[in-house]
Order: structure tokens, then C-alpha cells, then sequence
């Protein structure tokens, strides 16, 4: 897997595997955010194209094969204490092998708990036994899971969720709420920094 894009040091003592969206890559405006922001002396940020962005096509593939470019990304460019993080479908992909990949600690940026408009369909299952220390940066008002949907849900104790006021799948706020996209963005950035440390990653 030559085809990453690497934030911060190459003798950084963590290295930070991000994963990108279902709808977008690794160049993602808010990914890039989120590598910069996260990226610093102590911990590079290495982010991948799954195989079907890869290949130009807009439906991604199954999971198990996205679980095996996760898995080739770890292997080829993980180095000292390792964390995984993810937007949407890849924070879901990343939450499916963070316990086996040993992971100190796992962030997902808008986590796709169902699908709008089917709040029947949970992906939640694994959820409830996972190990890694966790931590769900989510909008109030996320089609994929709101703060009163989850709420419900049977969540493992390693999970944390911070709660982005009035944000949505992207965190971005209503103009009315009085947030700005960037300061809500800001907040995930800064809250993901801070769990990371904790958990020495």
C-alpha cells in the first residue's frame, strides 16, 4: 500500500491510522482537518484510499474487504503505539478491528450507527463488547444516530461519546444554533487530541 498521505514525523513514537468516508477519500477537506490537527512531534497520521476509492468507484466495497486494507494499512505503515480512527464508514470499519489490531485507542468521527432514515438497521452488535478505549465525536442531530437514538443503544463502558452541539453527520451546526462548522470541527480536534494522550497514543 504505496498511495498514503503521512502527517508529522517519521520517528513520531505513535502513528495515527485514519480512514476515510464512504462518499469521500483520503483528501477529504475535513480529514485533512482532522490529520492536521491531530499530526504534531509525538504522533504521525497515516490516511489510505480503501480499494473501491482507489479504483475510481463510488460504492464501497464489503467489509471484509475494507477490514483487509485497514489491516494491510496497519501493517505497512504502523509503527510504535498505534491508534486507529476513522469518519463514518471508516470509523466503522475501524471499530471492527481495533481490539484485534491491539489498538490503544480508537476515534470515530460521525459514526454511521444505521442509516438515515432506517434507524432499524443498528450496526451497533459489535459494539457492546469492544475493548479499545473509544471515543464517538458526534453530531446532536446525526441522521446516522442522534442523541436520543443512542442514548438506547447497549454501548460497550470503553465507549465515550462527545456531543457536538446542533452538529450533524459532518458536525456542522445551523446557522441559528449560533456554532460555526469550524468551531464545532475544532472541538472534535481538540477532544480526539486529548483522549489520545490519555491513552498514550
Amino acid at each position: 500500500m504505496s498511495d498514503v498521505r503521512i502527517d508529522g514525523p517519521d520517528d513520531a513514537p505513535a502513528t495515527l491510522l485514519l480512514a476515510h468516508g464512504a462518499g469521500t477519500g483520503k483528501e477529504h477537506d475535513v480529514l485533512d482537518a482532522i490529520a492536521q490537527g491531530l499530526a504534531g512531534p509525538q504522533r504521525r497520521v497515516v490516511r489510505f484510499d480503501f480499494p473501491y476509492r482507489s479504483a475510481g468507484r463510488r460504492l464501497p466495497d464489503p467489509l471484509p474487504r475494507l477490514q483487509d486494507a485497514l489491516r494491510a494499512a496497519v501493517a505497512a505503515h504502523g509503527r510504535g503505539a498505534i491508534a486507529l480512527a476513522g469518519k463514518s464508514l471508516g470509523g466503522r470499519v475501524a471499530s471492527t478491528l481495533a481490539d484485534e489490531l491491539a489498538a490503544r485507542a480508537l476515534l470515530c468521527f460521525g459514526y454511521p450507527f444505521h442509516p438515515p432514515k432506517d434507524a432499524s438497521r443498528l450496526r451497533t452488535a459489535h459494539l457492546a463488547a469492544l475493548r479499545t478505549p473509544t471515543l464517538v465525536l458526534q453530531g446532536e442531530r446525526d441522521p446516522f444516530g442522534d442523541r436520543a437514538e443512542v442514548a438506547g443503544y447497549a454501548l460497550s463502558p470503553a465507549i465515550t461519546v462527545h456531543w457536538l452541539l446542533d452538529g450533524d453527520h459532518d458536525l456542522r451546526p445551523r446557522r441559528a444554533s449560533g456554532r460555526t462548522a469550524h468551531v464545532n470541527l475544532a472541538e472534535a480536534i481538540d477532544a480526539a487530541g486529548a483522549f489520545l494522550r490519555h491513552h498514550g497514543a
